[in-house]
């Protein structure tokens, strides 16, 4: 279906890309070098599958060869500026390339000296480490943009100068030699748990997806979604939020994810009545929310099991609850939005067959439940992608149409490699803010300016994390983002007694929310382009459409249940019960729309009752069912109304 587009599309979804996705800003290379890529980054596939499949090098070894990988690409496949050639690799980036892998690969061809004088760096070890961090902020700013770099640079500057800062950041300062030695020859900075999971799991599991994709699971994958859900009320919004949903947990971007599904999701629900920029919302809000979708999720969620040192598996089933009822409210607020239109679904002879499609490429469902298999039986989640991309490989023969072929296989190598990239020097960097936090001691610090500001009220420090994780976000990958608010904000929500699995997945929410929020809501402004809408206006719906996003993380922070802490029956059943219904009427309050058109002052008052059915406690829930009874039968009684008019 997306294949029969015209090709006018196609390059305006190009464009898209490059405009609001930075790591889709690589060169576009022919001939040899383009051949060399290949091949470097089809090495560095294999080199991670075989230590996974085989065991991995000693750790830092690993990281070292991981990032020399990674740099050693950055620089041959981004331009260091607009200015920069595009389409060849000049001389001076083969150059970079080169120095920038040997001040990697430099901690695996001297470990045993560097290990026999840890602490005590030499004039070239010293050497080494500032021209391998330099490096690494270089093509950090080539694969993202400045912003995490210059955070970095500020740490660095913070950790020399820290004796002339105010009192409360003030400490004694340190020297360069060891800010580097902490910095870059140890693993506290940016050999740190960071690139440590980047080097690991996350790398597999993009390498997964990648090679899931060359089986054609996105065409898959939409034509799934059309069977289920495209004949009801609305039908392709719904086909929306269930496809990227789908592809988002699989690709973990929110931008990639709206330009893969929205090509055709956005000029479908066009096609059937929904406004441009509604419909670029719609696309927007489901493929962010792919990110905290389990099972597989974004590349934070594994950070965050590093973090809680719990196995990735806890942290996937404590976010089932929190996701669905996100996608719950998105799909409610398509509903009522496609009620109140007037919208119908898509016609029968439109809609593929779902049983005819499942026999021909149900097959390609195998891997993820594969996944799941293999993380609940107890492997890790590195070991549960290797058999996942295995498995992968294996079922795709199934079927002519879903083969991979030699050349499909060398491509899914490729891009995986190619994916890693951004993630990889975000994960390599903020090592240094971590490295920078844990040597000035800054986390703790801040918590106690947090909950001095917030006089210890909870609900405060909340709105300060929020907003601390959505401005940081305007600038940061997602991943990066939640590193540097889980170092520097969530220890205040932890000396407030939260749960820390709540406190983390709270920073983890509000860090992939800043996707959606204006002025920098990339995965809406990438819908607007596809959609042809008004970047602005399609921002803030989809943040009225996210709005459930944005509260639900405040709900299980005050019940923790939500994330699977301390259940107990009865509770944790009534606790759900009660937030989809909270969600349902958020989703009224929103669209101002159930049957008939809702009066602003209802509005209002259905609002306060979804905070009261979302937030725990006996009062709270009785009113908030009070108005949803109210609101339901008044409601009725004007449609009916309206109907003998």
């Amino acid at each position: 279906m997306v294949d029969n587009k015209p090709q006018d599309q196609v390059i305006d979804l190009n464009e898209v890309m490059r405009q609001y996705d930075t790591e889709s800003r690589y060169r576009t290379l022919k001939g040899w070098q383009n051949y060399f890529i290949l091949a470097v980054a089809v090495a560095m596939s294999l080199f991670h599958l075989y230590t996974a499949g085989f065991g991995l090098l000693l750790a830092m070894k690993q990281r070292a060869v991981h990032l020399a990988f990674v740099l050693f690409l950055t620089f041959l496949m981004y331009p260091a500026t607009k200015k920069s050639p595009s389409g060849k690799i000049p001389w001076y980036d083969f150059i970079l390339a080169t120095i920038a892998a040997y001040t990697v690969l430099y901690m695996v061809i001297h470990f045993n000296e560097l290990i026999m004088r840890s602490g005590l760096p030499t004039t070239m070890d010293i050497f080494i480490g500032f021209l391998g961090i330099g490096m690494l902020l270089e093509a950090t700013r080539r694969v993202s943009n400045p912003v995490l770099p210059i955070l970095a640079i500020i740490s660095i500057i913070y950790c020399y100068f820290g004796r002339y800062f105010p009192s409360l950041f003030a400490h004694r300062g340190f020297n360069t030699a060891r800010i580097i030695n902490h910095m870059y020859l140890g693993t506290e900075g940016v050999f740190g748990v960071p690139i440590s999971v980047s080097a690991t799991f996350v790398f597999m599991f993009i390498l997964f997806g990648s090679i899931l994709q060359e089986t054609g699971m996105g065409k898959f994958v939409i034509d799934l979604a059309l069977a289920i859900a495209g004949k009801s009320t609305g039908g392709p919004a719904k086909v929306a939020v269930l496809s990227s949903g789908i592809m988002g947990t699989i690709s973990g971007s929110s931008v990639a994810n709206v330009c893969t599904t929205g090509t055709f999701t956005i000029p479908l629900m066009k096609s059937i009545g929904y406004k441009p920029h509604f419909a670029a919302a719609v696309e927007a809000v489901a493929s962010t929310g792919g990110q905290i979708m389990p099972p597989i999720m974004g590349a934070a969620a594994f950070i965050m099991a590093e973090f809680l040192g719990v196995p990735y598996i806890k942290v996937a089933l404590a976010a089932v609850i929190p996701a669905l009822l996100y996608y719950a409210a998105v799909i409610i607020q398509v509903h009522l939005e496609a009620t109140r239109l007037g919208l119908l679904g898509l016609p029968k002879e439109r809609l593929p067959e779902l049983w005819k499609l499942l026999r021909a490429k149900g097959h390609l469902l195998i891997p993820l439940f594969a996944i799941i298999y293999f993380l609940v039986a107890g492997y890790t989640p590195m070991k549960a992608a290797y058999y996942g991309v295995l498995t992968t490989i294996a079922v795709s023969f199934i079927s002519k149409e879903t083969r991979l072929t030699f050349t499909k296989l060398i491509d899914g190598l490729a891009n995986g490699a190619k994916g890693s990239l951004g993630v990889a020097c975000a994960c390599g960097t903020v090592g240094i803010i971590v490295g920078m936090a844990t040597l000035t001691g800054l986390g703790l610090r801040i918590a106690s300016l947090i909950i001095t500001i917030s006089q210890g009220n909870l609900l405060i420090t909340l709105l300060l994390t929020m907003v601390t994780c959505i401005l940081l976000g305007a600038g940061l990958p997602t991943t990066a983002n939640f590193i540097v608010t889980s170092t520097i904000a969530a220890p205040a929500l932890l000396q407030l007694g939260v749960a820390p699995i709540a406190a983390y997945m709270f920073v983890l929410y509000f860090g992939i929310a800043a996707d959606l929020s204006p002025p920098v809501a990339l995965a809406a402004y990438a819908g607007a382009g596809i959609a042809g809408s008004e970047p602005m206006k399609t921002g803030v719906t989809a943040v009225k459409l996210a709005l459930a996003g944005f509260l639900v993380p405040y709900i299980y922070v005050m019940n923790p249940m939500l994330v699977l802490v301390d259940v107990t029956p009865i509770p944790f059943v009534l606790a759900i019960a009660t937030a989809m219904m909270g969600v349902f009427l958020l989703g009224m309050s929103t669209i101002g729309y159930y049957k008939a058109q809702i009066p602003f002052w209802l509005r209002i008052i259905i609002f306060c009752g979804a905070i009261g059915l979302l937030k725990p406690g006996l009062y709270s829930d009785t009113l908030g069912l009070a108005v949803m009874i109210f609101t339901i039968f008044f409601q009725k009684r004007r449609a009916l109304r309206k109907v003998e008019k």
